[in-house]
C-alpha cells in the first residue's frame, strides 16, 4: 500500500476510534449522545432532504430519526459495521414510512410566480439551472428505486460504500457495481438530451 493509502487508513482508524469513544461516552451518559447527533445531523438531513419534498419535511424526519436512535441506543451493538450504517438504516426506514404516509402536495408549477423566492442570478441562468435540475430529477426518477436509494445514500448522505452496504444489506462490491452502473446511466442520459 502506498503512503497515501496508509494515511487514509490511519485517518479512518482515528475516526473509528473517536466514534467508538463517543459511543462509549453516550452509553455512560445519555446526554453525551448529543455529540453523535452533532456529528451526523447534517448528513442525515441531507439524505432525508433528497428523499422528501420540502426542507421542513426533511427536518421533521431527521428529528424522528434521532429520537428513534436515542430510544434504541441502549440496544445498539457494534457488530463490525460503522455506527453510521446503523443510524442510516433508521433514517432509511423513517423515509420509507413517511413515503407511505405522504399526503398530496401542491406542485411547484401551481405556485404563482410572485410567491417564488427572489434569486440574485439573471433570468437566463435561473432558467438554465432549473432546466438542468428538472432534467436530472426526471432521470433520477427513471432509475429503479433501489438504485435511486444508492445514489441518495452516496451523495446526499455522504456515506461510504461500506456504510451503504451495511444499510442496504448487500456486499460492498455489489453496491459499488450497482452505484457505478446507475451513475454511468445517468451521465449518458444527461448528455444525450
Amino acid at each position: 500500500m502506498g503512503e497515501s493509502g496508509a494515511v487514509a487508513s490511519d485517518r479512518s482508524d482515528v475516526s473509528r476510534a473517536a466514534e467508538s469513544a463517543l459511543i462509549q461516552a453516550a452509553r455512560r451518559d445519555p446526554t453525551a449522545f448529543g455529540e453523535l447527533y452533532t456529528r451526523y445531523l447534517a448528513r442525515v438531513y441531507a439524505y432525508l432532504r433528497a428523499r422528501s419534498q420540502t426542507d421542513e419535511d426533511a427536518a421533521d424526519l431527521a428529528e424522528q430519526v434521532f429520537l428513534q436512535a436515542l430510544e434504541s441506543f441502549p440496544t445498539y451493538r457494534d457488530r463490525g459495521a460503522p455506527f453510521a450504517a446503523w443510524l442510516f438504516r433508521i433514517a432509511r426506514n423513517v423515509a420509507v414510512d413517511a413515503g407511505r404516509r405522504r399526503r398530496p402536495t401542491v406542485d411547484w408549477n401551481a405556485v404563482p410566480e410572485s410567491a417564488h423566492p427572489v434569486d440574485e442570478e439573471g433570468p437566463e441562468a435561473i432558467v438554465l439551472r432549473r432546466e438542468r435540475l428538472a432534467r436530472m430529477r426526471a432521470l433520477l426518477a427513471g432509475l429503479p428505486p433501489e438504485k435511486r436509494e444508492l445514489v441518495a445514500l452516496r451523495f446526499a448522505a455522504s456515506l461510504t460504500l461500506r456504510e451503504i452496504a451495511a444499510v442496504v444489506g448487500k456486499s460492498e462490491s455489489t453496491v459499488h457495481e450497482h452505484l457505478a452502473g446507475a451513475l454511468r446511466l445517468l451521465k449518458e442520459q444527461f448528455h444525450e438530451e
